[in-house]
């Protein structure tokens, strides 16, 4: 990794989710540039939620980088999500990009299908990454329709995503889930997102003791502290964004770079054959669970 991570980000906001990563200064770490592959996903296949920008660019990347195809589903950020796929695509591996709402079970499964068929047929590898949040200092005043859309992005399209890969995933595959240190610590003005981040911790140990059994398919998360991607600028104000990551162990944010390596330590069963049902903590030094 290079020697400028502690970057400061200046003061700055974007007014949409999930927020896009040309409008961000400093640009994310994204791209995986340092990372040296030994092939440990050759021959394998992936889907990406959230798979444009942020955590989840590093992670389609990282895939690509080890001989995965990949295929990730975004939202609306066509930009973002373009430059993923060119990235991947120039590391001899296919991309398909796929647009829509998780939220919505309908697009769920024409996208996954979609996707399943772009990859001939298997998908070997399901990140679940894509999330939103909001702000909310006053839990009295926090809006339904607030609440009601964090749990249907964050958990329940989760659920719907999950269901729809099943069939298309063979033995000996994995799922790796995006949670978040607000699972452990709570967040005072994040109640409704942490709350389905602490749902995907129980989802991710559940499913992992279903799926194992029947059909060899691991399930594990990923729970990253402050990472610094376009959901930052796009969910807080202009001081706390430029604050990101001051509190944590390390006092600065992390970069998605140093979160992909998490993801795929846990999508190769060359090196994580024997975990199921955990969780990595790319936090900056915050001790959970301690």
């Amino acid at each position: 990794m290079p020697d400028d991570k502690q970057t400061p980000q200046p003061p700055q906001r974007q007014d949409h989710q999930p927020g896009l990563t040309t409008e961000m200064t400093p640009r994310p770490q994204d791209r995986m540039e340092h990372w040296r592959a030994s092939g440990k996903l050759a021959g394998k296949t992936a889907l990406v939620t959230g798979g444009d920008s942020g955590i989840g660019r590093a992670v389609a990347i990282g895939f690509a980088k080890e001989g995965a195809d990949v295929a990730i589903l975004y939202k609306d950020e066509h930009e973002d999500a373009e430059e993923t796929r060119r990235l991947i695509e120039t590391e001899g591996r296919r991309c398909t990009a796929i647009a829509g709402d998780i939220g919505e079970r309908e697009f769920v499964h024409r996208a996954v299908a979609e996707a399943a068929q772009a990859l001939g047929g298997r998908i070997d590898i399901l990140v679940n990454n894509a999330a939103e949040q909001h702000i909310c200092g006053d839990f009295a005043e926090i809006p339904e329709d607030q609440v009601e859309r964090t749990f249907r992005t964050n958990i329940l399209g989760m659920f719907w995503v999950t269901r729809a890969a099943l069939p298309h995933m063979p033995k000996g595959g994995a799922i790796v889930n995006s949670t978040s240190i607000t699972a452990y610590k709570g967040s005072p003005g994040l109640i409704d997102y942490a709350s389905t981040k602490g749902a995907i911790l129980a989802f991710t140990r559940s499913l992992s003791q279903q799926l194992y059994p029947s059909r060899q398919i691991r399930v594990n998360a990923v729970a990253p502290g402050p990472i610094w991607t376009p959901l930052i600028p796009a969910s807080f104000d202009e001081e706390s964004t430029a604050k990101h990551g001051q509190s944590s162990g390390m006092g600065r944010p992390g970069q998605p770079d140093e979160c992909a390596p998490s993801y795929i330590f846990l999508a190769a069963e060359s090196d994580s054959s024997y975990i199921n049902g955990q969780v990595l903590h790319p936090n900056g030094g915050t001790v959970v669970n301690g």
